[in-house]
């Protein structure tokens, strides 16, 4: 007979909230710790920003938000979907392939409402300590706050889905300290009508900073966008008269000139960090059994980015890695713990585990990939497939796999500016044949 355990999952996300959907396919009793108002974790666009822009400030309220308004989504609804519930709304009578996060939203409420996840949140309510009632036992003390209460209840397991865009990392850049410009991290970025008419340096070339470069130039004197490299020759984006590639910055200085490693300098008026995010569980007490490193990047030691092997499994993570296909991951991850807590699929010997750990890092190490890129597992693909055939399920849907490198491959083509609108442009004359 598989065993019932009471779960608290933390966090209301798409992860959290698909993490609370297995757990109690699986007969667990579950508890969602949310502590906005709202399910939907990153998705819920917030206009307003934290009043420290860089996020520095220790005693800032801290917005959990980093949407900007125009974010659109780098997957389509269909790599959008989870495996038996579609990512098939209408946006205004058209179906944009690449949702806009308003729409997004929509898909997980519906997802919630359709299975009754609602019911298990308890919101407004902030998890300010998780620990082990006692190391190597399986009770776990969860001390939450709502308005002026606290409470502490005990757990059998729990499930860890906070997200990882909320704590800013920022670019260390020599010269920074006295630079006289304005900063800003992406996380506090919203509209680009606060740039208007300024000299704006991007830092960074993900997902975020080409977006956000492009929307800023709308309204912007000049954008030079550095990338990580130090060998890009200075260039100006095609479509663009006011948009410059550059190499990384070499240093800045207190006249307010910033200076790259391809020789060109300009002087600024905003430097914004496009820099990523930091793992942060502040609430977590493990006695340096589960950590973060110094940078934010790694969380370890984790199982398959899921099961820290001392602690598990009654301590599990979802939604860790990053790049691929993640509302699917965040499925397979959540289906796999809900099934090992039940009984029904069984761990290796936490020595056993702790082996696959350090045979990962020193696949990472010996390929030459730096270690920041830990949790990194693009294209996903492999890991997903190895989660599901941990349950028995089959691989991820070939054509799946397909649609995925046919979009990596068109923005390698045209450039992640345009590669949204023509990827959905070739698919629908596709589908129109």
């Amino acid at each position: 007979m598989a065993e019932s355990r009471k779960v608290a999952v933390i966090g209301a996300g798409a992860s959290g909230i698909v993490t609370a959907r297995e757990l109690q396919r699986e007969g667990h009793r579950v508890v969602v710790f949310e502590k906005s108002n709202q399910l939907g974790g990153l998705w819920v666009y917030n206009p307003r920003v934290e009043t420290d822009l860089l996020s520095l400030d220790p005693n800032r309220e801290i917005i959990h938000s980093s949407l900007y308004r125009s974010l659109r989504t780098n997957l389509p609804r269909k790599l959008m979907s989870f495996s038996d519930y579609s990512f098939d709304c209408a946006e205004n009578g058209s179906r944009l392939n690449f949702p806009e996060h308003e729409e997004v939203l929509r898909f997980l409420n519906e997802f919630a409402k359709d299975f009754a996840i609602n019911e298990l949140i308890r919101f407004n309510t902030e998890v300010v300590r998780v620990a082990p009632v006692e190391f190597g036992g399986n009770r776990w003390v969860v001390e939450s706050k709502s308005e002026e209460l606290s409470s502490e209840e005990l757990f059998d397991c729990v499930v860890i889905c906070n997200g990882h865009y909320t704590v800013p990392r920022i670019a260390n850049i020599p010269g920074i300290h006295n630079w006289p410009g304005k900063q800003i991290h992406s996380h506090n970025y919203r509209i680009p009508e606060p740039f208007k008419d300024q000299i704006v340096v991007v830092i960074g070339d993900g997902p975020s900073g080409l977006d956000i470069c492009r929307d800023i130039a709308t309204v912007a004197k000049q954008v030079h966008l550095s990338t990580r490299y130090s060998e890009i020759v200075v260039s100006k984006l095609e479509s663009y008269e006011n948009l410059w590639n550059h190499s990384k910055i070499n240093h800045v200085d207190e006249s307010g000139e910033v200076t790259f490693f391809d020789g060109s300098s300009i002087h600024a008026d905003i430097i914004l960090h496009c820099t990523g995010y930091k793992y942060d569980f502040p609430f977590l007490e493990t006695n340096g059994i589960v950590s973060v490193d110094d940078e934010g990047r790694v969380v370890g030691p984790l199982y398959k980015h899921v099961f820290p092997p001392k602690l598990s499994p009654c301590l599990s993570f979802v939604g860790i890695p990053s790049k691929g296909v993640i509302f699917l991951g965040s499925e397979l991850q959540a289906k796999w713990i809900a099934q090992v807590l039940s009984g029904k699929v069984l761990l290796p010997s936490e020595e056993e585990m702790l082996a696959d750990v350090e045979d990962h890092n020193r696949q990472l190490e010996e390929a030459g990939i730096p270690k920041r890129h830990t949790h990194r597992l693009h294209p996903h693909m492999e890991y997903m497939d190895w989660i599901a055939a941990q349950m028995g399920m089959p691989s991820l849907d070939p054509s799946l796999k397909e649609m995925y490198w046919s979009i990596y491959k068109c923005a390698s083509e045209v450039g992640f500016a345009n590669y949204r609108d023509l990827w959905v442009f070739e698919n629908l004359t596709q589908s129109s044949l």
